[in-house]
């Protein structure tokens, strides 16, 4: 078989499954709605204002299509930053630049942005600089002679974090009471059904972070034998840098000014794609964005569904996955296994 039909393959392969997602969490939900129902709605033989073709046209499918979109743009941020650092535990939240995203979405929030597509670019050109701002300070305050020692890297990650935390903390303080729940809900992480306007914006500027990577990754598997040999090879890594640190700090500021800042996506799917498919990022960049998408998917269903009617933040589900895979990393990097 050649590389190209084994590519094509493995996407089919991820496509299929996204699928098969999506119609399972069609089906699922705090309101119920039989098998039936829902193929009515699909079909476009329910009534316009019935229950069901409200939650199913209004509600459900707005946010399949919001988690699976942050998924992926979360998991093609977490490869763009690892193959960034050639650490396998850099990612958006590890390393800050979520808790940057969101102090930016906030400042935006205090000036009043609404829901409209308008303030939706707003809230997310905020949170880009916002993620540019933490990931340029980690990147000053772990590099030594250039490189990016794991030690460093992950403390400057965790003090840079706290740094923002911090500061978002100070600054919802000035929210208004009537506004300051949902901001909290938000920065728990928290999928929502998006307007439809928005929701095309959301993709839009996933899908230019995605190809600002994806552009990037034969760059990358050169870049992955150090910087030296990439110069070489005729690979500018500083200008390849810039544009894949670019590309994935776009990606986050997207997922966190539409449904806050989400951890350990980025963490949990490119490990466990490498693990199955290898390090070439020509591969793993488009299965990260299947792939992110399912993982995304399952766990908001997983929060709209263990407690319905309530429902949890959709952080906490990836947070419990994400520390397991966190610590395993951690330590098998530590025994110099990876």
């Amino acid at each position: 078989m050649t590389r190209g039909a084994w590519l094509l393959l493995v996407l089919a392969g991820f496509a299929a499954g996204l699928l098969a997602v999506v119609a399972v969490a069609l089906f699922l939900g705090s309101a119920r709605i039989s098998p039936a129902g829902v193929l009515r709605v699909l079909a476009g033989r329910a009534d316009a204002g019935s229950t069901e073709s409200v939650v199913i046209l209004s509600l459900r499918l707005p946010r399949i299509a919001a988690a699976a979109v942050a998924g992926g743009a979360l998991a093609v941020a977490g490869v763009g930053f690892q193959a960034l650092t050639r650490n396998p535990l850099a990612e958006p939240s590890v390393l800050g630049v979520s808790s940057g995203a969101a102090f930016g979405v906030v400042i935006a929030q205090l000036s009043g942005a609404g829901a409209g597509v308008t303030d939706a670019l707003r809230l997310t050109l905020f949170g880009f600089g916002g993620a540019l701002l933490a990931g340029g300070a980690v990147y000053l305050i772990a590099s030594v002679h250039g490189a990016l020692p794991i030690q460093t890297l992950l403390l400057a990650g965790v003090i840079v974090g706290i740094f923002f935390a911090s500061a978002t903390t100070v600054l919802t303080s000035f929210i208004d009471i009537n506004r300051l729940g949902g901001i909290v809900h938000w920065l728990l992480g928290n999928i929502s059904p998006i307007p439809p306007g928005s929701l095309a914006l959301f993709a839009v500027l996933a899908a230019i972070g995605f190809w600002l990577i994806l552009g990037q990754a034969r760059q990358l598997n050169v870049l992955a034998l150090g910087e030296e040999a990439a110069l070489q090879l005729g690979v500018n890594a500083e200008r390849l840098k810039v544009r894949v640190f670019v590309g994935s700090a776009l990606l986050t500021a997207s997922v966190v000014a539409f449904a806050g800042p989400i951890g350990f996506v980025g963490l949990v799917v490119p490990h466990v794609l490498r693990l199955l498919l290898g390090p070439d990022n020509r591969l793993l960049v488009p299965a990260a964005l299947l792939g992110g998408g399912i993982f995304l998917l399952v766990a908001d269903t997983l929060a709209r569904n263990i407690v319905a009617p309530a429902e949890l933040s959709v952080g906490v589900i990836t947070s419990f996955c994400g520390a397991p895979v966190f610590i395993y990393v951690l330590r098998t990097r530590a025994r110099g296994v990876l």
